[in-house]
């Protein structure tokens, strides 16, 4: 079984001293981040960045250093089961506007709290859990 390694954004905002995180509605009905798998010889940072580009229009964002959470799962496609690794990292924008890709059917910002509600998975939630810690607000 072949191993797929995937890079994803766990991606913020500021506004009012608030913290408010993107969440992207799947096609398959889920919420999670930003993610996609690495191209070439991409590092997790510009697979990171582009597929934010990407999915949702965002031009800029900053990556924080020393974050970096990984998850895996096994899917199955074509028939076949796959293994997966995402390693996701944390990133800070400015920007607000969101246009989707078409691997998306809608998109939030919302308050770590409700985030953390909103996120389908658990393995997603643990990812938002340790970006809080790491930013001090959880």
């Amino acid at each position: 079984m072949k191993k797929h390694v995937s890079a994803g954004l766990v991606l913020f905002r500021k506004e009012g001293g608030e913290f408010y995180f993107l969440l992207l509605h799947y096609l398959g009905g889920h919420w999670d981040f930003v993610k996609g798998h690495v191209e070439g010889e991409e590092t997790l940072e510009q697979t990171a960045l582009r597929e934010l580009t990407e999915e949702t229009g965002i031009q800029h964002a900053m990556i924080y250093p020393n974050f970096e959470e990984k998850i895996n799962y096994n899917y199955y496609h074509e028939g076949q089961k796959q293994d997966k690794d995402v390693l996701f990292l944390l990133g800070e924008t400015s920007e607000r506007n969101v246009v989707l890709s078409h691997e998306h059917q809608g998109y939030v910002w919302l308050p770590y709290g409700q985030a953390l509600k909103h996120l389908t998975f658990e393995n997603a939630q643990n990812v938002l859990l340790a970006a809080g810690r790491y930013l001090g607000i959880s």
